[in-house]
């Protein structure tokens, strides 16, 4: 494998397919989509200032690595790539790639990051910034601090651990997403989504987790939480009190105490759902 060291590398495709190349202290400055159709390259402490990095590439490390607020759309159409200890200060990364593992990363503006991704995998990730990972698939995330709406719209086949999420209209349009001992806040959790289901949560969600089909929901507290589960079918054991539950289709909802129950029989039929109240 060929070694560079410490280049200041300008130019549009300054390095354009380049291949089995491990780069070190480099500095990738005025010039876009420097190492476009590259393969078989590692990245150590690099720093990218310009945009389209990484686009239609393959086999990529990268580790303790810089990307500026101008290295934006950085790295899209690219496969099997692995993150480690980088930061980025650009929007719009990650687009359309498989096979994406990232590991202490953190995204200072997360704006339409991970969309359309697969086969992901996210270890104390930190984010900020709106429609983070949309239409995303088969991913594993632990350790996730996010702060943006809109987060994973149109994911499927996701399973989340141990994370934060402060997101309004998070998880909408989703299927077969699983969570287990987080926390999420944020306005109308979930809509139009099938096969959710939240194992030791803990949500703040006002009209949240309504037109679900299929949500189970297992020893979680639901915090401020109100006109809950409209028009979802659902099986939630929940170990808080909820403010209010509107219009459930049907399943049971066992929760310590229910401040209102609205059931319209005109809008949905009472008897497939069964309320049961510790208090």
């Amino acid at each position: 494998m060929k070694e560079l060291h410490q280049q200041f590398l300008t130019g549009e495709r300054a390095l354009f397919m380049a291949a089995d190349l491990h780069l070190q202290d480099c500095l990738f400055d005025d010039g876009e989509s420097p190492l476009k159709h590259s393969k078989n390259i590692t990245l150590d402490s690099c720093l990218f200032k310009w945009k389209y990095p990484l686009w239609y590439s393959e086999n990529i490390s990268m580790r303790h690595c810089s990307v500026f607020e101008m290295g934006r759309a950085g790295i899209w159409y690219t496969d099997h790539i692995t993150v480690t200890d980088c930061m980025f200060e650009a929007p719009k990364n990650f687009r359309r790639c498989n096979g994406v593992v990232l590991e202490r990363v953190s995204f200072s503006n997360a704006a339409e990051t991970l969309w359309q991704c697969r086969n992901i995998r996210m270890q104390d990730v930190t984010a900020k910034g709106d429609y983070f990972a949309m239409n995303c698939s088969c991913a594993e995330v632990e350790g996730l601090k996010l702060v943006g709406n809109y987060c994973f719209d149109g994911a499927k086949d996701v399973t989340i651990r141990s994370s934060s999420l402060l997101s309004k209209d998070a998880f909408w349009n989703c299927e077969n997403i699983t969570i287990y001992d987080s926390f999420i806040s944020g306005e109308y959790f979930g809509w139009n989504s099938r096969n959710i289901r939240l194992v030791n949560c803990t949500v703040e969600s006002l009209q949240g987790f309504c037109y679900i089909e299929d949500l189970v929901m297992e020893n979680c507290k639901l915090l401020h939480t109100s006109l809950a589960f409209e028009y979802s079918t659902v099986n939630a054991d929940i170990i808080s009190h909820v403010d209010s539950v509107k219009n459930p289709s049907g399943g049971i909802i066992r929760a310590r105490s229910i401040g209102e129950i609205i059931l319209e029989p005109e809008k949905i039929d009472p008897a497939k759902t069964k309320i049961l109240c510790e208090e």
